[in-house]
């Protein structure tokens, strides 16, 4: 009989807290906890795992490409990175 009188204070106790608190500080609560911010539900259930496992099947999907494809890939990189850095030196010498 423990247990059923205690649920019944608790029972009690939130409800008279319920009905103290004002309107305005019940609605504020409420809009709070409608804008919070919620974790993905993959990450919620799951952890990390979806993350690790996205990125390891993205870095095998990259490893199975042909080299050529990549080497051409970086080139295309570093040549659209040189040639940025050039025209801001030439842009920045203009100025002068």
């Amino acid at each position: 009989m423990a247990k059923g009188e205690d649920l019944i204070k608790f029972i009690t106790q939130r409800v008279v807290t319920y009905i103290d608190t004002p309107v305005e500080a019940r609605r504020e609560r409420k809009m709070e906890r409608k804008n919070r911010v919620k974790e993905p539900w993959g990450t919620k259930w799951f952890g990390m795992m979806p993350l690790g496992m996205k990125m390891w099947v993205s870095q095998w999907r990259s490893a199975s490409k042909p080299l050529y494809k990549r080497v051409s890939q970086l080139t295309l990189v570093r040549w659209w990175k040189s040639s940025s850095k050039s025209s801001k030196s030439s842009s920045q010498q203009q100025q002068r």
